[in-house]
């Protein structure tokens, strides 16, 4: 699709949708218009019937370099408050709504990805790099902390002294480490990456849409809760989804019990399939 200024490209194949940040000349840093037209993207697909799952990479060789330092920071700022909110809630805005999809979300990190990038590394549900990426937090090598979320990024995913260490020194990181560090889930060469993550992606579009949707949420949900809150919480979330789709549920239920064709610990019951 490119859209209309061509800073955010998709396309979508086999119910999964490849979106990109399609700044290759710039690293694919996020300027305004590239997190206007990310958010237009994100509306475009969150609903589609032929989407299942949606991975976001970047094109080129990087994932994204962060925050566009011109066009993001002076520009912006150079239009005095007004404009430091206005950029803020466009990136900002793009980031929670990705937290919160619809559908599953998946980060392809193929190259860099620095600074405001681990703002929608976060927001992705699942996150897979290249043995060859780069991850930093280099803010502090330009004089400010890491913001737009970077910092609390940092404490969620990692360790707490790596957290420190991360955010203090600045220094970059490769796939392999950020993987045995907690930001991602896997690391490996960069020509299986596509491979791996339609893998993964092809086994989520099989499972139920509403029970995924429950449980991506209650993951990031109860983090914050104590366990009676969360339990609370879990009990109701449960309902819910029920209510929404007990069919789904019953069904599940069916072809274990009844039809004995599928044992839930290794595998998922056929959701495309109904009783009679």
């Amino acid at each position: 699709m490119p859209n209309d200024i061509d800073t955010v490209v998709y396309d979508v194949s086999d119910r999964i949708a490849w979106l990109r940040f399609n700044r290759p000349d710039k690293r694919n840093a996020m300027s305004p218009t590239l997190n206007r037209a990310m958010m237009a993207a994100l509306d475009e697909l969150e609903f589609r019937d032929d989407v299942g799952v949606l991975v976001l990479g970047g094109e080129g060789a990087a994932w994204t370099a962060g925050m566009d330092l011109k066009e993001y920071f002076r520009e912006t700022e150079a239009e005095g408050l007004r404009g430091i909110r206005k950029s803020q809630r466009e990136s900002y805005g793009w980031w929670r709504r990705l937290r919160w999809y619809q559908k599953p979300t998946i980060a392809m990190v193929n190259g860099w990805c620095f600074g405001g990038g681990y703002g929608p590394l976060f927001a992705c549900d699942l996150a897979f790099a290249a043995d060859e990426a780069k991850f930093g937090l280099s803010e502090i090598n330009w004089g400010i902390l890491p913001g737009g979320g970077a910092t609390k990024v940092a404490v969620e995913l990692l360790p707490f002294r790596k957290a420190m260490y991360h955010a203090m020194l600045g220094e970059p990181i490769d796939g392999k480490t950020a993987a045995e560090w907690g930001l991602v889930n896997e690391s490996l060469p960069l020509a299986s990456l596509k491979e791996r993550v339609t893998e993964v992606a092809k086994v989520l579009i099989g499972k139920n849409p509403v029970a995924l949707k429950a449980t991506k949420d209650a993951i990031r949900r109860v983090c914050v809760m104590t366990y009676d809150e969360a339990e609370d919480y879990l009990v109701r979330a449960q309902e819910a989804a029920n209510s929404f789709d007990n069919h789904g549920r019953r069904e599940g239920i069916r072809q274990f019990i009844d039809e004995k064709s599928y044992k839930p610990g290794l595998g998922a019951y056929d959701k495309d399939r109904n009783a009679g």
